[in-house]
Formats: C-alpha cells, structure tokens, sequence
C-alpha cells in the first residue's frame, strides 16, 4: 500500500471512529444512560459489537463529564470449541478489569429445544439472566449491550409481524423486577459503521456458532427485507428508527395507552390556525470530545 493509500485510509479510519463516538456520545446523553459514580458492567459476546461497544467507551470514560468505572463481563456458556483464552487475553492486553462467568447454559438448550430449531432465543435469556444476577452481585449500577440501530428497528418488525406487538428495544430500560438498568450505547450506530470498525482495529472476534444452531431465520428475512428497503430507498431505516423516537399515542389505536373513551370537545381555547406547538428542541450536555463536534448543540454542558 502506498503512502496516499495508507494516509485515506487512516483518514477513513478517523472520520469513521469520530462517527461512531458521536453517536454513542448522543445517545447517553439523550438518555441520561451513564451517571456521575456508575458502575458499567460492559457485556462482552465476542462480536463485533460489543467489542466496539468497549472501545469507545474507554475512550469516551477519558473526557466525559462524570466519572464511572467500567467493568468488562464475559459469560462461557460451555460451548463445545469455545476459545476460552481469546477474551481474556484481549482485555488483559486493554488493563480492563474484567470477569468470565462460566455457566453450561449450552447443555441446557440442547435438552430442551428439538434438534433443528433454533436456539437463539432460549439461549439469550438464559445469558441475559444470568448476567443480570452477576451485575447485582459485582454491584454494578448498570448492565450495557452492544445493540445498534438496526438490532432495534429489526426487533420492531419481529414484534410486528410475529407478535402482533408495536415493540422494539430501547436504548434505556429498567428490568421487570426493578433490580438492573438496561442501556444500549450503540443505539444511534448502523450495523455497517460497526462492521468497518472492528475490521480497522482487528478484533479477535469469536462466531457465535460454536453451538450448531442454525441462525434465527426470522431476524435474518427482517433484516434481508431492510436492506432491500434501504437499498430502493435510501434512508428509510433512519426514518423508522426516528419513528420510534416521536410517537403519537392518540394516533394509534392502544386504549391503554390512551384514554379515546372520555374524549371531548374542548372549544374554549382559539383555534390554533393551523400551526402545531412544537417543543424547542433540548440541548443536552456533552459526551463528545470538542474536537469531534460537528453539530454546536452539544458543546453546551448542562446537569453537571
């Protein structure tokens, strides 16, 4: 590779990488997902994800404007051929305090669901619960996963057309008994920024097939079907991800999540002429080294 090759590249590299902080800058901001004195237990699958999801937060954890500790967490499910030596080594290289729960949850899904399904989805809540009980016990204060932007707008439409439910992932959640909260940094990042950057930085990256199982072949048409979309008309999965960001209660059809019953005529204010009250848009305090800016509304610092 020649020199002006080599200096595209690293110009590439850095454009991509200042994207990628600014989105996950973003986010945390937008919803207060890191505090002053956290403790983020940061989980690791071996994928690109999560070990993007790593990366830029050590380098966010130097300039962000409270302090938190960042705890890396592993789980071995004892699949048949797992490197079990590949994680650890990586994060001993990064001096990351880290943890490797060992737990046989493989064993389990093999007992439990019929050869030839799919055992993605049993294989994920029983990781995902042993890991919240893990964060209790190392008294971290939140639990992060590497989900992005197009995990999230795909589970909208596995809810959609599978569940019959308007649901997605969030990029803040608290667990159903109250006792973990739930972020998801990568929420504003695409899939192929993150595909691009663990190829720039080499990744020791472990499959996730080590079990045999076949993909989830419902995600996999949602996401085929997205692409098709996005590639006949850019942009549209930004626009369903904003979507998510600016629901109308009363223009959906949720009679509890709105209450159509006691609807009334209210004429006792002058017709609006038209013109809707929007809010002002909301500055939020920065997550984003100054020199990554591009967007002034978040040199302002607030909350702090």
């Amino acid at each position: 590779m020649t020199d002006l090759e080599n200096r595209r590249e690293r110009l590439e590299f850095n454009k991509l990488q200042k994207r990628l902080r600014r989105n996950v800058g973003r986010a945390i901001a937008d919803f207060n997902m890191i505090e002053e004195g956290d403790r983020i237990m940061v989980c690791l699958s071996g994928g690109k994800d999560s070990y993007a999801m790593l990366d830029i937060l050590l380098n966010l954890q130097k300039t962000a404007p409270v302090r938190f500790e960042l705890v890396a967490v592993n789980m071995d499910q004892k699949q048949p051929g797992f490197p079990e030596h590949v994680l650890p080594e990586y994060l001993q290289s990064l001096g990351v305090p880290y943890h490797i729960v060992e737990k046989d949850t493989y064993s389990v899904v093999k007992e439990v669901v019929p050869e030839g399904k799919t055992t993605c989805g049993l294989c994920s809540r029983l990781r995902r619960g042993t890991l919240y009980g893990f964060a209790e016990e190392i008294g971290a204060t939140k639990v992060a996963l590497g989900h992005h932007k197009d995990d999230i707008v795909e589970t909208l439409f596995l809810n959609m057309f599978y569940g019959g439910r308007l649901k997605a992932m969030p990029p803040k959640l608290r667990a159903d008994d109250g006792r973990n909260i739930v972020i998801r940094p990568l929420a504003y990042c695409r899939e192929e920024d993150l595909e691009r950057f663990a190829g720039y930085k080499a990744f020791p990256i472990i499959p996730c097939n080590l079990c045999g199982s076949q993909e989830n072949l419902q995600r996999q048409a949602i996401k085929q079907m997205l692409r098709e979309w996005d590639r006949k008309s850019p942009g549209r999965t930004e626009n369903i991800f904003s979507a998510l960001t600016r629901v109308s209660p009363s223009q959906l059809a949720d009679r509890d999540l709105y209450d159509f019953e006691s609807l009334e005529l209210d004429r006792s204010m002058p017709a609006a002429g038209g013109k809707g009250d929007y809010p002002l848009e909301r500055q939020v305090h920065s997550w984003v080294p100054d020199e990554e800016l591009d967007e002034p509304r978040y040199i302002d610092a607030l909350n702090l």
